[in-house]
Protein backbone atom coordinates (compact mmCIF):
# COMPACT_ATOMS: atom_id res chain seq x y z
CA UNK A 1 0.00 0.00 0.00
CA UNK A 2 1.47 3.35 -1.02
CA UNK A 3 1.70 6.32 1.40
CA UNK A 4 -1.14 8.21 -0.33
CA UNK A 5 -3.53 5.24 0.03
CA UNK A 6 -2.63 4.78 3.71
CA UNK A 7 -3.48 8.44 4.40
CA UNK A 8 -6.84 8.29 2.56
CA UNK A 9 -8.06 4.98 3.98
CA UNK A 10 -9.06 6.21 7.49
CA UNK A 11 -11.00 9.13 5.99
CA UNK A 12 -12.79 6.86 3.55
CA UNK A 13 -13.74 4.40 6.32
CA UNK A 14 -15.07 7.23 8.49
CA UNK A 15 -17.20 8.58 5.64
CA UNK A 16 -18.56 5.12 4.89
CA UNK A 17 -19.52 4.63 8.55
CA UNK A 18 -21.33 7.98 8.67
CA UNK A 19 -23.29 7.24 5.49
CA UNK A 20 -24.17 3.74 6.65
CA UNK A 21 -25.39 5.02 10.02
CA UNK A 22 -27.55 7.62 8.30
CA UNK A 23 -29.15 4.99 6.08
CA UNK A 24 -29.87 2.72 9.05
CA UNK A 25 -31.45 5.58 11.01
CA UNK A 26 -33.54 6.60 8.02
CA UNK A 27 -34.73 3.03 7.51
CA UNK A 28 -35.51 2.68 11.22
CA UNK A 29 -37.52 5.92 11.22
CA UNK A 30 -39.46 4.75 8.19
CA UNK A 31 -40.25 1.43 9.85
CA UNK A 32 -41.46 3.13 13.03
CA UNK A 33 -43.62 5.57 11.09
CA UNK A 34 -45.31 2.64 9.36
CA UNK A 35 -45.94 0.94 12.70
CA UNK A 36 -47.37 4.16 14.12
CA UNK A 37 -49.73 4.53 11.19
CA UNK A 38 -50.89 0.95 11.70
CA UNK A 39 -51.47 1.63 15.42
CA UNK A 40 -53.86 4.49 14.61
CA UNK A 41 -56.05 3.29 11.76
CA UNK A 42 -58.16 5.97 10.11
CA UNK A 43 -61.81 5.01 9.76
CA UNK A 44 -64.48 7.14 8.15
CA UNK A 45 -67.64 7.85 10.13
CA UNK A 46 -70.92 6.67 8.71
CA UNK A 47 -74.33 5.71 10.03
CA UNK A 48 -74.90 1.95 10.23
CA UNK A 49 -77.93 -0.19 10.86
CA UNK A 50 -77.09 -3.01 13.26
CA UNK A 51 -78.99 -6.28 12.98
CA UNK A 52 -78.52 -9.28 15.26
CA UNK A 53 -78.65 -12.30 13.00
CA UNK A 54 -80.17 -15.43 14.50
CA UNK A 55 -77.42 -17.95 13.73
CA UNK A 56 -75.81 -20.56 16.01
CA UNK A 57 -72.52 -19.54 17.63
CA UNK A 58 -70.24 -21.26 20.17
CA UNK A 59 -68.68 -19.75 23.29
CA UNK A 60 -65.25 -20.40 24.80
CA UNK A 61 -66.63 -23.29 26.84
CA UNK A 62 -68.01 -25.06 23.79
CA UNK A 63 -71.63 -24.16 24.57
CA UNK A 64 -73.99 -23.24 21.69
CA UNK A 65 -75.42 -19.73 22.01
CA UNK A 66 -77.66 -17.34 20.12
CA UNK A 67 -76.31 -13.80 20.31
CA UNK A 68 -79.57 -11.90 20.75
CA UNK A 69 -81.55 -14.49 22.67
CA UNK A 70 -78.91 -15.82 25.07
CA UNK A 71 -76.47 -12.95 25.62
CA UNK A 72 -78.04 -9.59 24.79
CA UNK A 73 -81.70 -9.92 25.84
CA UNK A 74 -82.24 -7.40 28.66
CA UNK A 75 -78.62 -6.48 29.39
CA UNK A 76 -76.31 -3.63 28.55
CA UNK A 77 -73.73 -5.00 26.12
CA UNK A 78 -70.04 -4.22 25.56
CA UNK A 79 -68.89 -5.94 22.36
CA UNK A 80 -65.48 -6.22 20.67
CA UNK A 81 -64.05 -8.05 17.67
CA UNK A 82 -60.78 -9.98 17.87
CA UNK A 83 -58.81 -12.97 16.67
CA UNK A 84 -56.33 -14.87 18.80
CA UNK A 85 -53.31 -14.69 16.48
CA UNK A 86 -53.54 -10.89 16.28
CA UNK A 87 -50.62 -9.16 18.04
CA UNK A 88 -51.49 -5.49 17.51
CA UNK A 89 -55.08 -4.25 17.69
CA UNK A 90 -56.79 -7.20 19.41
CA UNK A 91 -54.77 -7.38 22.65
CA UNK A 92 -55.34 -3.66 23.19
CA UNK A 93 -59.09 -3.92 22.57
CA UNK A 94 -59.31 -6.95 24.88
CA UNK A 95 -57.26 -5.16 27.55
CA UNK A 96 -59.61 -2.17 27.42
CA UNK A 97 -62.61 -4.45 27.83
CA UNK A 98 -60.84 -6.24 30.69
CA UNK A 99 -60.38 -2.93 32.52
CA UNK A 100 -64.07 -2.15 32.05
CA UNK A 101 -65.00 -5.56 33.45
CA UNK A 102 -62.89 -4.97 36.57
CA UNK A 103 -64.57 -1.60 37.12
CA UNK A 104 -68.02 -3.15 36.69
CA UNK A 105 -67.43 -5.65 39.48
CA UNK A 106 -70.59 -7.61 40.31
CA UNK A 107 -72.54 -5.82 37.58
CA UNK A 108 -70.69 -7.87 34.94
CA UNK A 109 -72.86 -10.80 33.95
CA UNK A 110 -75.95 -9.40 35.65
CA UNK A 111 -76.58 -5.92 34.25
CA UNK A 112 -73.77 -5.87 31.71
CA UNK A 113 -72.67 -8.57 29.27
CA UNK A 114 -69.26 -8.47 27.60
CA UNK A 115 -68.94 -10.17 24.21
CA UNK A 116 -65.86 -10.74 22.07
CA UNK A 117 -66.45 -12.21 18.61
CA UNK A 118 -63.62 -13.88 16.69
CA UNK A 119 -63.30 -12.79 13.09
CA UNK A 120 -61.08 -15.82 12.37
CA UNK A 121 -63.42 -18.78 12.99
CA UNK A 122 -61.36 -21.23 10.94
CA UNK A 123 -58.55 -21.08 13.52
CA UNK A 124 -60.27 -19.80 16.65
CA UNK A 125 -62.02 -22.82 18.09
CA UNK A 126 -63.46 -22.71 21.65
CA UNK A 127 -60.23 -23.98 23.25
CA UNK A 128 -58.13 -21.26 21.61
CA UNK A 129 -60.63 -18.64 22.73
CA UNK A 130 -60.64 -20.04 26.27
CA UNK A 131 -56.84 -19.91 26.47
CA UNK A 132 -56.82 -16.38 25.03
CA UNK A 133 -59.58 -15.16 27.35
CA UNK A 134 -57.53 -16.02 30.44
CA UNK A 135 -55.12 -13.20 29.61
CA UNK A 136 -57.84 -10.57 29.94
CA UNK A 137 -60.96 -11.87 31.68
CA UNK A 138 -61.23 -11.10 35.39
CA UNK A 139 -64.53 -12.85 36.18
CA UNK A 140 -67.93 -13.95 34.85
CA UNK A 141 -70.05 -12.12 32.32
CA UNK A 142 -67.74 -12.24 29.31
CA UNK A 143 -68.49 -14.52 26.35
CA UNK A 144 -65.93 -15.21 23.63
CA UNK A 145 -67.68 -16.39 20.49
CA UNK A 146 -66.79 -18.32 17.37
CA UNK A 147 -68.79 -20.45 14.95
CA UNK A 148 -68.90 -21.62 11.38
CA UNK A 149 -67.38 -19.22 8.82
CA UNK A 150 -70.84 -18.56 7.39
CA UNK A 151 -72.35 -17.83 10.81
CA UNK A 152 -69.53 -15.46 11.76
CA UNK A 153 -69.71 -13.72 8.38
CA UNK A 154 -73.46 -13.17 8.77
CA UNK A 155 -72.99 -11.92 12.34
CA UNK A 156 -70.26 -9.45 11.38
CA UNK A 157 -72.26 -8.19 8.41
CA UNK A 158 -75.31 -7.63 10.57
CA UNK A 159 -73.28 -5.73 13.15
CA UNK A 160 -71.59 -3.60 10.50
CA UNK A 161 -68.16 -4.67 11.71
CA UNK A 162 -66.55 -5.73 8.46
CA UNK A 163 -66.29 -8.99 6.60
CA UNK A 164 -63.59 -10.70 8.66
CA UNK A 165 -60.66 -9.33 6.66
CA UNK A 166 -57.74 -9.86 9.04
CA UNK A 167 -55.44 -7.47 7.16
CA UNK A 168 -57.83 -4.54 7.54
CA UNK A 169 -59.04 -5.28 11.06
CA UNK A 170 -59.50 -2.02 12.96
CA UNK A 171 -60.27 -1.38 16.67
CA UNK A 172 -64.02 -1.21 17.22
CA UNK A 173 -66.18 -1.56 20.33
CA UNK A 174 -69.97 -1.47 20.43
CA UNK A 175 -71.93 -0.42 23.49
CA UNK A 176 -75.69 -0.78 23.58
CA UNK A 177 -78.86 -1.91 25.23
CA UNK A 178 -80.12 -5.34 24.24
CA UNK A 179 -83.72 -4.15 24.58
CA UNK A 180 -83.56 -0.77 22.89
CA UNK A 181 -82.22 1.08 19.87
CA UNK A 182 -79.53 2.91 21.84
CA UNK A 183 -76.18 1.71 20.43
CA UNK A 184 -72.88 3.52 20.04
CA UNK A 185 -69.79 2.64 18.00
CA UNK A 186 -66.39 3.52 19.46
CA UNK A 187 -63.58 3.50 16.90
CA UNK A 188 -59.99 3.48 18.12
CA UNK A 189 -58.52 2.55 21.48
CA UNK A 190 -61.16 4.06 23.73
CA UNK A 191 -60.52 5.08 27.32
CA UNK A 192 -62.33 2.57 29.60
CA UNK A 193 -63.80 5.51 31.52
CA UNK A 194 -65.61 6.63 28.36
CA UNK A 195 -67.11 3.17 27.89
CA UNK A 196 -68.15 3.02 31.54
CA UNK A 197 -69.84 6.39 31.22
CA UNK A 198 -71.84 5.13 28.26
CA UNK A 199 -72.78 1.97 30.15
CA UNK A 200 -73.95 4.05 33.12
CA UNK A 201 -75.98 6.25 30.80
CA UNK A 202 -77.86 3.19 29.58
CA UNK A 203 -78.35 1.63 33.01
CA UNK A 204 -81.67 3.35 33.96
CA UNK A 205 -84.92 1.59 33.00
CA UNK A 206 -84.92 0.69 29.31
CA UNK A 207 -87.76 0.34 26.85
CA UNK A 208 -88.33 -2.81 24.83
CA UNK A 209 -87.53 -2.96 21.14
CA UNK A 210 -86.79 -5.44 18.38
CA UNK A 211 -83.41 -6.96 17.48
CA UNK A 212 -82.51 -4.15 15.10
CA UNK A 213 -80.66 -1.07 16.31
CA UNK A 214 -79.18 2.08 14.84
CA UNK A 215 -75.59 2.64 15.95
CA UNK A 216 -74.41 6.14 16.69
CA UNK A 217 -70.84 6.92 15.61
CA UNK A 218 -68.10 8.04 17.98
CA UNK A 219 -64.34 8.34 17.44
CA UNK A 220 -61.66 8.18 20.13
CA UNK A 221 -57.90 8.36 19.95
CA UNK A 222 -55.40 6.09 21.66
CA UNK A 223 -55.25 6.84 25.34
Amino acid sequence: MNPMTSRLLPSFCTLTLILSTGLVQAHSAEDHSQHASQAKPLIASQGTEVKFVDVPLIDQNGRPVRLQQDLLSDRIVLMGFIYTSCTTVCPLVSSIMGKVQKQLGARAGREVQLVSISIDPQRDDPQRLLDYSRKFQAGPGWSWLTGSPSAIKATLKGLGSGDGDLKNHAPLILVGDGKSSHWTRFYGFTDPAVLLKEIDRLTPPRRSSGPTAIAQESHHEIY
